[in-house]
């Protein structure tokens, strides 16, 4: 995955989540679970149940993007 942002932090969702939720349904989870704004240049990591692939939420400031590990 390549990103131009140079993210100040970096936040884990330690739960597993269902890996077909789309960018805007990982967007309200970083609302509503982790209280926090996608918005800020943060990166929110999440992973699926057998913890083995990684998603990537990220704002590259023109709008919400997101990675998945192989």
């Amino acid at each position: 995955m390549k990103m131009f942002v140079d993210p100040s932090v970096v936040f884990l969702h330690r739960d597993f989540i269902d890996f077909r939720k789309a960018i805007n349904d990982l967007a309200a989870l970083v609302e509503d679970k982790l209280n926090r704004n996608a918005y800020t240049g943060a990166l929110f990591v999440f992973c699926n149940k057998a913890k083995d692939k990684l998603k990537i939420l990220y704002w590259d400031k023109t709008e919400l993007r997101f990675g998945k590990s192989a």
